[in-house]
């Protein structure tokens, strides 16, 4: 059996990358931090590329793909630090199912953001939101105050519904699903920022040179590098599974999806943390890309319930299967 993305996912996240790098780079999160400007790229080219809305039924005028389909450009994604959240795109496509206003996001005529408990995740920028208000799914305008952003790429915001209209009256399986959809997507952007954070680190450790030799030819430096490879790539292997589960194996979704979130926060963080080491006192400043990793791994760790959460959740789900 082969484990591996077929040559259709390959060429996609080709794709991904050519605009994703275009787009989006850790630079551009520098300048929303240094200018408070808006989330890059802007929500119109990312709808336009076709990218965002891949999931979004073909009936709407979405690319009818699958959920892996939108992981694979999402770790791409997760590599140039962009914004806004391509997890905003992937619950919204799950909660419109076939509502006309899937049509309306696939156009950028509406700009969607999805309501939790606590700052939400694109609220800066957005005119429409879902919320789960007493069972019932809600659609409707609001107001958003934003917060003071540690990672700016993510528009936090907090949200005062307006006047909403109920789209389906008992929705919390369907909210269930669109979580766990959602933190599928997370943790393949945390997989990209991970996987890029990593390649930033082995990079340095071949050009830095101390005492004569490149500091990655001491051990210890050697082993950090690599204790992170191998949490890189178990995460690869979570975030795919999660994918093929939300797609061909409803059931085992809550589990797949706990794991991978779980997994994606403490591996960004971890290698953020490593390479911000490994690059010494430069590392923890705003001026090299390490600090913006880390920034994006200590919003991430809460996004849609932290990592506590997610590995007590993964923990009981392996108990009572």
């Amino acid at each position: 059996m082969n484990f591996d993305l077929d040559q259709h996912h390959l060429d996609l996240a080709d794709a991904a990358r050519d605009f994703l790098s275009a787009s989006a780079s850790p630079a551009a999160a520098r300048a929303s931090l240094d200018e408070g400007a808006g989330v890059q790229p802007g929500r119109a080219e990312l709808v336009k590329s076709g990218f965002a809305t891949i999931t979004v039924p073909e009936s709407a005028g979405g690319g009818g793909g699958s959920v892996l389909d939108l992981a694979v450009v999402a770790e791409q994604a997760g590599r140039v630090l962009a914004g806004p959240s391509l997890v905003s795109y992937a619950r919204a496509a799950v909660l419109l199912g076939g509502d006309p206003r899937s049509a309306e996001l696939v156009g950028g005529d509406v700009a969607v953001a999805v309501v939790d408990s606590g700052p939400v995740l694109d609220a800066v920028g957005a005119d429409t939101f879902l919320a789960l208000r007493d069972g019932a799914l809600v659609c409707g305008p609001g107001t958003v105050t934003a917060r003071e952003p540690i990672d700016a790429t993510r528009g936090l915001g907090d949200v005062t519904l307006g006047e909403t209209s109920v789209l389906v009256p008992d929705a919390t399986e369907l909210w269930s699903r669109a979580e766990r959809v959602g933190r599928t997507i997370l943790a393949a952007e945390g997989l990209g920022a991970a996987a890029r954070i990593l390649e930033i680190g082995v990079a340095y450790a071949k050009e830095r040179h101390a005492f004569g030799r490149a500091i990655g030819s001491y051990q210890a430096v050697k082993h950090m590098l690599v204790d992170v490879y191998v949490e890189v790539e178990q995460l690869r292997s979570l975030v795919w599974w999660a994918a093929w589960a939300a797609d061909h194996a409803p059931d085992e979704l809550r589990l797949a999806s706990a794991a991978a979130k779980a997994a994606s926060a403490t591996t960004l963080e971890h290698a953020a943390e490593t390479v911000v080491q490994v690059h010494g006192g430069i590392g923890f400043t705003w001026e090299h890309d390490a600090h913006l990793y880390w920034r994006r791994a200590k919003v991430d760790r809460f996004l849609l319930g932290d990592d506590v959460a997610a590995y007590d959740e993964v923990a009981r789900l392996a108990m009572t299967s």
